[in-house]
């Protein structure tokens, strides 16, 4: 059990709920309207306006982008009130803003917040991730080994045949191969669009039907995804992947030295860690923004490593 952070008051739980319902209700007034950047920066302005109000002394250590890609909430930018104790934050305002735009659902206002030095401060570029929930022998899945291996280790721990296995993978070109041979050992194969936060987390959910999640996204993500699954006693594995020098160099901007390195849920999460989300549009894990008459109502889910508490908390908030 991970000891419980001094810095991480227990208040903070419902108040990193406050956070991603302001978020996801300022990014649901944009749902459909097809304009992903007014969404997002609803979002960001929304999130930052939340953070401000808080007693603590926050840091962006994954955010929208590098202070000259991102006017809010960029990496290095201080949140809250500036007293009370140091916190690292890792957070996605709005993921998934293209579903956003396109009405789409798993849309999601997200956020992880760690003792100053907890979370990693990955570059903006993609990781190999492999996730699978709670309850299982640690080391049962590795990025060393085939999807086929890991399909048959996790069948077997699980008692059923790996045809009865239910993967998670990101819908692109690059994953066709990933696709047809999950497809090939007779597993189901769930296509997400966009949104693989809520991929991986959807792996402790049992009610989601999905045992594992392969395939490339972004790095910040992973970190946000680990942090969740952190909570939850779930195990997730990242690798960088690196395209080009620009990359590489970005990389050793952010203190990265060992470009091969397998990244563990420890590396990427240390010690206590809170992780809330709120639903933006309706989807595996959250429901969406609904608006009713003199109200909107939100769903968000929020997790305490220290404890392995979650918590599924329904708001009405009055118009």
């Amino acid at each position: 059990m991970v000891t419980a952070s001094k810095a991480l008051d227990r208040v903070l739980v419902l108040e990193m709920v406050r956070v991603t319902e302001a978020a996801a209700i300022a990014a649901s007034k944009l749902v459909g309207r097809g304009d992903e950047k007014a969404a997002d920066a609803a979002a960001v302005e929304a999130m930052r306006a939340a953070f401000n109000e808080l007693e603590f002394d926050g840091t962006v250590v994954i955010g929208e982008g590098e202070r000259d890609e991102a006017p809010m909430l960029y990496i290095g930018e201080k949140v809250g009130k500036g007293t009370g104790p140091k916190i690292d934050i890792a957070l996605d305002p709005l993921e998934g803003t293209t579903l956003t735009a396109k009405a789409f659902p798993n849309a999601l206002a997200v956020l992880a917040i760690a003792e100053e030095g907890g979370l990693l401060n990955a570059p903006d570029v993609y990781m190999e991730k492999l996730a699978i929930g709670p309850g299982y022998e640690k080391g049962l899945v590795s990025l060393t080994r085939t999807p086929t291996e890991n399909v048959k280790a996790l069948a077997a721990a699980k008692g059923v045949q790996p045809d009865e296995i239910i993967a998670c993978v990101l819908d692109r070109p690059r994953h066709e191969a990933l696709i047809q041979e999950l497809r090939t050992l007779g597993c189901g194969v769930v296509l997400i669009p966009d949104g693989d936060v809520a991929g991986v987390i959807a792996c402790t959910n049992p009610d989601t039907t999905i045992d594992i999640y392969f395939g490339s996204g972004g790095a910040p993500e992973g970190v946000l995804a680990a942090a969740a699954l952190a909570c939850v006693g779930g195990q997730f594995q990242g690798k960088l992947l690196f395209r080009n020098d620009d990359e590489r160099g970005r990389a050793a901007k952010w203190g990265v030295t060992d470009l091969d390195k397998i990244y563990e849920l420890e590396d990427l999460v240390k010690g206590d860690a809170i992780f809330a989300a709120t639903g933006v549009t309706d989807g595996s894990l959250l429901e969406g923004v609904k608006r009713r008459k003199g109200c909107m109502t939100t769903e968000s889910i929020v997790m305490r490593a220290s404890s392995g508490t979650v918590r599924w908390v329904k708001g009405e908030h009055k118009l």
